[in-house]
């Protein structure tokens, strides 16, 4: 149950990240808080639109929102990119181990054929 549960939250990290307006979205946060207005500004899209955009990062926890007033602000939630930073070590690590098999079969062939 719990590796389908990782697997649930990966596959929700990595949907947030397919979109290059949701990856703008998170670029702009890297740089601090931001408003939802501010966020929207450089899309060329409607803002029912953009939110969807800024549902999807907080559903999947890329992003937190909090209201004050009539202002919408969204920050960052670092602790998703652990999650995606720790899957790509365990894919590099993965294909360093295959690319390194790789190069001694490659070097031993070669040295066999000489």
């Amino acid at each position: 149950m719990a590796q389908y549960q990782q697997e649930q939250e990966l596959d929700s990290v990595f949907q947030a990240l397919a979109d290059p307006t949701r990856r703008a979205v998170l670029g702009r946060l890297g740089q601090g808080p931001a408003s939802i207005s501010e966020l929207a500004r450089p899309f060329d899209m409607a803002l029912p639109s953009f939110m969807k955009h800024i549902r999807l990062l907080e559903a999947s926890g890329w992003i937190r929102t909090a209201k004050a007033g009539r202002v919408r602000t969204c920050a960052i939630e670092k602790q998703k990119f652990a999650v995606a930073e720790s899957w790509l070590t365990q894919q590099r690590a993965i294909w360093e181990g295959r690319t390194d098999r790789l190069e001694a079969f490659v070097t031993t062939s070669e040295e066999n054929n000489q």
